[in-house]
């Protein structure tokens, strides 16, 4: 299920405030390199609840969505 572009727009880490990527089934932040997944459609953004990402995954995370890694 696609996330609605409206509330995508909207959408902050609920760590830092700042933007998240929408990465297939989930919204990433690479500043923290940490992961918040959808569950129905619903985003979960409970710091409690995220995913740490390595290096590996943000790499493939950002080239995902056609950005390159900084480092």
């Amino acid at each position: 299920m696609a996330l609605d572009e409206t509330l995508r727009t909207i959408l902050v880490c609920p760590q830092d405030r700042g933007p998240l990527l929408y990465v297939g089934e989930s919204l990433y932040n690479p500043r923290l390199r940490r992961k918040y997944r959808i569950d129905d459609g619903i985003p979960v953004l409970l710091i409690d609840e995220a995913v740490a990402v390595d290096d590996d995954e943000h790499r493939r995370l950002l080239s995902a969505v056609g950005q390159s890694p900084e480092n």
